[in-house]
């Protein structure tokens, strides 16, 4: 009865660890991700601006293309130091490629106005940065999305 036993647990330990595995490397199963809402915060990554904001963009393109375009909804809301993002992607033709096909992909990025008023920022200076990507406060839209269903994501 005992060696029944360790056998029918065995079965089932092997077959939970199994259920809804992907390994490395592999393509992800149609359907594995359910539909999402998400909203990034980019407060800046300190003096590891330029690197941080590389990777924030890479996370970025590997959820969209992990759930797919048509599954996924994504909000990036920038504040304080995320704003120099816009700002280095003016003058860095290669940064300023990745967000627009971010943005061909259906992210979309916002921009705290407060942050625009209190540095002296003038928008037209920021990359891809239309007066609809300008949210009144960065904090309140992201409570506000997060309110809407949205998932709250700080890389």
């Amino acid at each position: 009865m005992k060696t029944v036993f360790r056998s029918l647990m065995l079965a089932v330990v092997l077959a939970t660890l199994s259920i809804g595995t992907v390994r490395a490397g592999s393509e992800v199963p149609a359907g594995y991700y359910a539909d999402q809402r998400v909203v990034y915060h980019n407060g800046g990554g300190g003096p590891d601006g330029p690197a941080y904001f590389k990777r924030l963009l890479g996370n970025l393109r590997n959820h969209v293309e992990a759930v797919g375009k048509a599954h996924v909804e994504i909000r990036v809301v920038s504040l304080g130091d995320g704003v120099a993002l816009f700002q280095s992607a003016a003058s860095d033709e290669e940064l300023a490629g990745r967000i627009d096909a971010l943005k061909a992909m259906g992210v979309r990025f916002l921009v705290c106005a407060n942050t625009l008023r209190e540095r002296k920022i003038d928008r037209a200076a920021l990359h891809g940065v239309s007066e609809d990507d300008v949210v009144p406060s960065g904090v309140a839209e992201l409570a506000r999305l997060q309110g809407l269903g949205f998932v709250y994501i700080h890389p």
